[in-house]
């Protein structure tokens, strides 16, 4: 009697496996001996299936929750389901994870490589952006490894810097955490001095996880900072920036902009996320200047969806900043004192 088709054989059930972030988070990675698998996991204690959330990088959990897996392949039935509590019983307002920039060198240093990777060319990125972005060590023309893009300081600073190595010719570094570190809901910031030259475009940002899977925008883009020169018409006489966020027919931003305000001095960009909202602020979360949920923003709000990675970079020219001139300054400096991850 025909019992019909074959089972193939069961995909190996994934593996949790964490590294100690701070105060007692973890950043979480899954893996499956399987080759080819894709793994779907869920934290609210349902059982995962091909619907829930697919796995595309390890993510920080600084919360009360339970993890579990199962991993599919093409010909395979689906593994068993993986799972691990978690309960580290974290206070809010407490630092989870940190990149502080530390270089005990006596040169300029790479960036963590088990934290950041890079975009790199000179596609525009939907900007018309000018800026052939280097990885570190990139040799590839214009980049030049001796005149690094990006580099840990012996002050201690992330430095991004814009250069034009010839006329018309512009080099500068896109980071970014994707496929190494993301999370979802607490506090972010980073602490930062931007450039104030025409055509610099600052900016400190997130894109889901899913971008590999949905594309654009609707994996969701939060902008927790952006900025244009002070100097620019755009600007009407003051400085100022920017917290935005993006999704399918989702587009909001809120300009901050107080009197005295330079962006060209060490300020404090954060972002409070929670079920639901989005808030930024600049110098303290008790500073908030946008708060953003689905009531008030027409659209699919993307961003309880799952984890975000963050992105730091300094693109030259593009759509919104224009294009350089001759009052703008090279080389010019995005510098970072640190990205922080903070429990809500």
């Amino acid at each position: 009697m025909d019992g019909g088709p074959p089972q193939g054989p069961q995909a190996a059930a994934p593996t949790i496996t964490t590294t100690a972030a701070q105060n007692g988070a973890v950043v979480v990675s899954l893996a499956s001996t399987t080759s080819g698998a894709t793994i779907y996991y869920s934290l609210d204690g349902s059982t995962p299936s091909v619907s829930s959330s697919q796995y595309l990088a390890p993510l920080l959990v600084a919360s009360n929750l339970t993890v579990k897996a199962i991993a599919t392949a093409s010909g395979d039935s689906a593994s068993s389901v993986t799972s691990q509590s978690f309960a580290p019983n974290i206070p809010s307002g407490t630092l989870v994870w940190s990149d502080e920039f530390s270089n005990s060198t006596s040169a300029n240093a790479q960036p963590n490589p088990l934290v950041w990777t890079y975009d790199t060319g000179n596609s525009g990125f939907g900007n018309q952006e000018l800026e052939n972005y280097c990885a570190w060590g990139s040799a590839t023309s214009p980049c030049n490894p001796a005149s690094p893009n990006a580099y840990l300081g012996t002050d201690g600073y992330l430095h991004i810097v814009a250069e034009q190595p010839s006329a018309g010719v512009y080099t500068s570094a896109r980071l970014r955490t994707q496929g190494l570190f993301s999370f979802q809901y607490g506090r972010i910031e980073a602490r930062m001095m931007l450039p104030e030259s025409q055509g610099m475009w600052p900016a400190f940002w997130l894109l889901g996880n899913n971008i590999a899977t949905i594309n654009w925008p609707a994996c969701g883009e939060l902008d927790v900072m952006e900025h244009i020169d002070g100097s620019n018409p755009q600007n009407e006489g003051f400085d100022w920036v920017q917290g935005s966020i993006h999704g399918t027919g989702l587009n909001g931003g809120i300009q901050y902009h107080p009197a005295g305000f330079s962006a060209a001095a060490w300020h404090i960009y954060g972002m409070i996320w929670t079920q639901g909202q989005i808030q930024y602020y600049v110098d303290s979360p008790a500073n908030i200047y946008a708060t953003f949920t689905p009531s008030t923003q027409a659209g699919t709000w993307p961003f309880d969806a799952g984890p975000q990675f963050v992105i730091l970079n300094l693109a030259v020219g593009g759509d919104w900043p224009g294009s350089p001139n001759a009052t703008t300054v090279f080389p010019s400096q995005m510098v970072v004192d640190y990205v922080r991850v903070y429990t809500n």
